[in-house]
Order: structure tokens, then C-alpha cells, then sequence
């Protein structure tokens, strides 16, 4: 005869069990469109090779505009002007800031054209762009040597000889021109920068808002199951 077997009863001693925490209320559509919307959202971030060639025409087309720099640096510096008694030649004014004002134009010329070509790329491209801003970065970059450089090449000759000859003993002439501070070479892509980020965060596409908070997540769970939030006094 097989006696009935009970099983023991819970001791109050006994820590209790940790119950299954609840399934999430529509756990997995939830689940798959946070996932689908994660990926939309990746695939929109991720760089393209149209991205990238966009990025080379910015850099090459700003670096093609710094010709119009050296021009308009050659044309609106102020001029230093050197005098030759025969033998050597000298300032004609001592006293003379055309150095300064030479660096300073170039300065203000190069922030100019750093802001125009950073609102041209903005409204060419308002989503913007790792590319985008590393192209106009290096352009930029390039644009002021070519600048330099054009500016040099289309001023004064730097044979100061030769050209104290050409204009004769006592007749002042052209100092060729000449960058004394080469840090003013960081003004275009510097101002072209700071000015492109800041149109693209005034105006540029914006994050679409975050989902409303699901209504389970008012909820905390506890081991014995679900349990309401308690009332706030």
C-alpha cells in the first residue's frame, strides 16, 4: 500500500524564490521597430561614396578661389616702398605700418572668403557632413597658400636689385610683398569652419524626436510580479 507523499510546506526562514520578470507589453514589435528604427537611422549616418565626392569638389573648388585672394591682396594692401642712393637701398618711410597693414588685409580678405565659402557649401549641402567639413577644411587650407603665393607672384619682384636699378638712384619704388606672420594663413579655414557649423546647427536638418516613453515604463517590477507605482504625496 503506497502512502501519499505532501510536499514540505515553505519555512518564513526561507528566502523566496525570484519570480520571472514580466514580459514587456508588446515586447517584440516593440522590439523589431526600435531595431528597424535603428537601422534607418545608421543607414542615414553612414558615409557614401557620393558623400565623399562631394567632399573633393569642395576642396578642390575653395582651394581654386584662393587666385582671387592673392589678387585681391595684391590689389588692396597697403604698398612699402624702398628708396636707392646707388649703393644700397633703404626704407623711404622708417616709420611705415604698410607691413602690418599687409598682414592684417590678408587677414580680413582671407575671413571673408572663408565665410562666403562656408555659406556656398551650407546652402549647397544643408545636411552637412563629416566629408563635407573635412573637404572644406582642407580647400581652405589650400586656398590660403595658393593666395600666398598667387599674391607673391603677382606683386613686386623680390629682386630688390633689379628693381632699384629700373627705378633709378633716389626714386622710391614697390617693396615686394611678403607675409610677416604666418599665422594669418589660418584665418580662412579657421572662419570657414566655425562659420559652417554654425549654420548647420541653426539651420540644418535637425534628429527626428524620441519616441514617447511606452506606458509600461511607469511600472517597476518586483520578485512576487508587476506592481503599480506607488502614489506620489
Amino acid at each position: 500500500m503506497t502512502e501519499a507523499v505532501t510536499p514540505p510546506s515553505p519555512s518564513p526562514s526561507d528566502p523566496p524564490s525570484e519570480a520571472e520578470p514580466p514580459e514587456r507589453p508588446g515586447g517584440s514589435a516593440a522590439d523589431s521597430g526600435s531595431d528597424s528604427a535603428a537601422g534607418s537611422a545608421s543607414a542615414e549616418n553612414a558615409i557614401t561614396p557620393a558623400d565623399i565626392r562631394d567632399g573633393a569638389a569642395v576642396a578642390l573648388l575653395v582651394g581654386v578661389a584662393g587666385v582671387l585672394l592673392g589678387a585681391l591682396w595684391v590689389w588692396l594692401a597697403p604698398r612699402v616702398q624702398y628708396v636707392s642712393n646707388g649703393e644700397a637701398v633703404f626704407l623711404r618711410n622708417t616709420e611705415s605700418e604698410g607691413r602690418i597693414g599687409s598682414d592684417g588685409t590678408f587677414l580680413m580678405l582671407s575671413a571673408g572668403l572663408g565665410a562666403l565659402s562656408a555659406v556656398a557649401v551650407f546652402l549647397w549641402r544643408r545636411r552637412g557632413g563629416v566629408p563635407l567639413v573635412i573637404g572644406l577644411g582642407v580647400g581652405s587650407v589650400f586656398a590660403a597658400l595658393v593666395g600666398w603665393r598667387v599674391g607673391l607672384w603677382l606683386g613686386p619682384t623680390s629682386d630688390l636689385v633689379v628693381a632699384a636699378g629700373k627705378a633709378g638712384k633716389g626714386v622710391p619704388f614697390d617693396a615686394p610683398m611678403q607675409l610677416l606672420a604666418y599665422g594669418v594663413l589660418l584665418g580662412w579655414p579657421m572662419v570657414a569652419i566655425l562659420v559652417h557649423l554654425g549654420l548647420t546647427a541653426v539651420w540644418g536638418p535637425k534628429d527626428p524626436p524620441a519616441a514617447d516613453a511606452e506606458p509600461w515604463a511607469g511600472a517597476y517590477t518586483t520578485p512576487d510580479g508587476l506592481l503599480p507605482r506607488p502614489p506620489q504625496d
